[in-house]
């Protein structure tokens, strides 16, 4: 790989239209090459078929296309793709594709490793090696689009931030992503349809209710007990709970969508009533849904899922208050492909 030549998708469209003029050329080629690179994903010059092929060669002499590649997947046995990938610098990511009868989600990393230490999760276990740029992004969401319609016979309808990483510590390159992937230049995806889970970074969740207000907000809460989340995710010590609070009622005052709470009830950790009455306070405080979520276990004997009685008296006391709430039922977990299993396992 020359280090002379320019990544074109680190380029506008303006940039690439001036290149062209500079040598002599029409000014819409540059549209014709940026909506090949970001409508249609595209990753070799040569694919561009409305190009001459002199024109291919002027391309290929002076720029390059930093792509990403899928080496490897496993199926599960309901459905659920996971996919290693592999990073123009060697590195690597997990994504997820999610069928079910209706739909098909892309489940995609926003960092290679993660910068977090949440105990029960295993890509914390990960040293984070670096953010993605924007454009590694979008190639995950290409990529596993094209393996939809490979395998499901249908296009990608719902894309979630839920697989490697914090995207809100990557906030830059999330961001770009998400502009990219919704615009009518790039996958024309609908916002309504993406949603983005963080565990929680009170400054950046407000930033991103400004930004990008029409996605939607997954936060992983956990406890509502300040000691108990701080001891399942450390990092959050230096976020408490009333600056979260403060950051989700910020969030529904700018975007009027409820966030959900991502919960997972273990054993011996948050399965008494105090730690319901506890999520029940917490929720009453600002507009919201609360979705129960099953562990997914990653060899750790600390954690594991509490009693049936237990879920089942979370589920009634919450809606007993008028709490909006789901079981959500774990894909892909016979393969790791669960939440909090993408460790290259």
């Amino acid at each position: 790989m020359s280090k002379d030549l320019i990544d074109i998708r680190q380029l506008s469209k303006e940039q690439i239209s001036s290149f062209f003029l500079q040598n002599g050329l029409p000014k819409y080629r540059g549209s014709q090459i940026y909506e090949w690179i970001w409508r249609k994903g595209v990753t070799d010059f040569n694919m561009m078929t409305n190009l001459s092929i002199e024109l291919r060669s002027l391309l290929i002499n002076k720029f390059i296309i930093k792509n990403s590649q899928l080496v490897c997947f496993q199926k599960s046995k309901d459905g659920t793709i996971k996919n290693k990938i592999k990073l123009y610098d060697g590195n690597y990511i997990e994504s997820v594709l999610i069928p079910s009868n209706n739909r098909t989600t892309a489940c995609v990393s926003s960092q290679v490793g993660c910068s977090l230490d949440c105990k029960f999760c295993a890509t914390s276990k990960l040293k984070r090696m670096r953010n993605l740029n924007f454009d590694e992004i979008f190639d995950q969401i290409v990529l596993i689009n094209n393996q939809s319609i490979k395998v499901y016979n249908k296009s990608l309808s719902n894309i979630v931030f839920m697989g490697m990483g914090e995207p809100l510590m990557n906030y830059n390159n999330v961001i770009k992503s998400i502009k990219k992937i919704t615009s009518s230049d790039g996958l024309a995806i609908s916002p309504k349809r993406i949603t983005l889970s963080t565990s929680g970074i009170p400054k950046m969740i407000k930033k991103i209710s400004e930004e990008c207000p029409k996605i939607n907000l997954a936060l992983s809460l956990h406890s509502a007990i300040e000691n108990t989340r701080n001891k399942i995710m450390p990092f959050t010590s230096n976020f408490p709970l009333s600056e979260l609070l403060d950051s989700v009622k910020y969030w529904f005052e700018k975007t009027k969508k409820l966030v959900t709470y991502e919960y997972i009830v273990w054993k011996n950790i948050n399965d008494k009533d105090v730690d319901i009455e506890a999520l029940i306070n917490f929720c009453k405080k600002s507009p919201c849904k609360v979705n129960l979520i099953n562990y997914n276990a990653i060899g750790d004997s600390k954690f594991n899922n509490a009693e049936n009685a237990i879920i089942t008296k979370y589920v009634e006391h919450l809606k007993k208050n008028n709490i909006s709430v789901t079981i959500r039922k774990s894909r892909g977990h016979d393969i790791d492909a669960a939440c909090g299993q993408l460790a290259f396992k």
